[in-house]
């Protein structure tokens, strides 16, 4: 019996997990007014590429006042081209922030950056290094959950998600699982595995979905068939990252790879539930320098994500879960909504009330601030 429980509390599938109550409009509605954040929480200890130790953060997210004891958890990755790029960027704090009055738990992380020599080989391995981050994060939530419960995240309930660069190691987080799929050049054995030596082995780093924002993976045969479901939103003219397939790195040796089109595509083929927002005529990551698309984003990615969790109506698109087909060609008709960042969406993606601006630092306490 502790054995069982055991596997119930690291997130390993025994059998269709316990669902979560989305009824009341939870999980679909902005019902919270503040959001608590928890900043510079430590989530493990790694080695850069100088071989020196780093202590990786997360800036936890989490609706204020909320009495429910296990919540989905989000983990959320920014973008940079594995070089630059913050954890407390506008886009990681906007998604986290709206995602959190939703009722959700959104994590917003570090990865280890930099990488030499600026090539194909160094690139790859950067994305390793970064993929291991990003599983040790969801390695450390599930520790959590069956210890300490500080974040009262349902283990079952573990997405993950990113932007550029960061959808690169949450697409290989979810369906990167064979060390054989990884190029021998890369040398995975000597950093670590896929799973990195981030701390909490032993808990799985598996998780519910993915979320895809302007991301690909070197190879779309990684996705097979009982894989977790896949979110993407993608500019059509993305001049970067290929929506469709197409070589990336216009500095250093190409690479061909499979955008979200290309992924999409894959993922229908081999029966894994998906959604595909096309984001038609833009470019790379648009919400990030237009901020008009941020509702184009965020809109069918809640409306994926809520019905992956259990009872309750699903919103105004069906789940990925549900129909990947017809999802895949709703969210594709679906026009770009005009919302600056700092404007959430409301239910129907129209810009909520005045009372609830986005974000302004109330308060801090300790570790955690208030944003109204």
């Amino acid at each position: 019996m502790r054995f069982l429980l055991l596997l119930f509390l690291i997130g390993l599938p025994l059998a269709a997990p316990a669902q979560i109550d989305t009824t009341g409009g939870r999980y679909h509605r902005p019902l919270f007014g503040k959001v608590q954040v928890r900043h510079n929480v430590e989530f493990a200890q790694v080695n850069t590429l100088l071989g020196r130790s780093q202590t990786l953060y997360a800036d936890v997210y989490e609706p204020a006042g909320d009495t429910v004891r296990r919540r989905p958890l989000v983990v959320l990755a920014h973008e940079g081209g594995f070089l630059t790029g913050t954890r407390d960027d506008a886009v990681m704090t906007e998604l986290c922030t709206r995602l959190a009055r939703l009722g959700y738990v959104a994590a917003s992380i570090d990865y280890r950056l930099y990488f030499f020599p600026f090539d194909s080989v160094g690139i790859g391995r950067a994305a390793l290094r970064a993929t291991q981050d990003m599983r040790a994060a969801v390695r450390f939530f599930r520790h959590d959950a069956a210890t300490a419960r500080r974040f009262r995240v349902h283990p079952q309930y573990v997405f993950v998600g990113g932007s550029s660069a960061g959808a690169f190691l949450a697409l290989q987080t979810g369906y990167l699982n064979k060390a054989s799929e990884v190029p021998a050049y890369l040398g995975l054995a000597e950093l670590g595995g896929l799973e990195g030596s981030g701390g909490h082995q032993g808990y799985s780093s598996r998780p519910r979905g993915v979320i895809n924002l302007c991301g690909a993976l070197a190879q779309a045969n990684w996705l097979e068939a009982g894989d977790v479901p896949l979110f993407s939103a993608h500019g059509t003219r993305d001049g970067l990252v290929p929506f469709g397939r197409g070589e990336i790195g216009a500095q250093l040796p190409a690479q061909v790879v499979a955008g979200s089109g290309a992924l999409s595509r894959r993922a229908t083929a081999v029966g894994v539930p998906n959604v595909l927002r096309r984001l038609r005529g833009a470019g790379h990551v648009p919400y990030s320098f237009e901020p008009t698309y941020i509702d184009s984003v965020f809109t069918p990615m809640r409306d994926f994500l809520r019905p992956l969790l259990g009872r309750g109506t699903p919103g105004p698109l069906l789940a990925a879960a549900l129909n990947p087909r017809r999802d895949a060609q709703s969210t594709a008709l679906l026009p770009s909504r005009r919302a600056a960042l700092g404007a959430p969406a409301g239910a129907s993606g129209e810009a909520l009330p005045a009372r609830l601006p986005l974000p302004v630092v109330a308060a801090r306490e300790s570790a955690a601030e208030s944003v109204e």
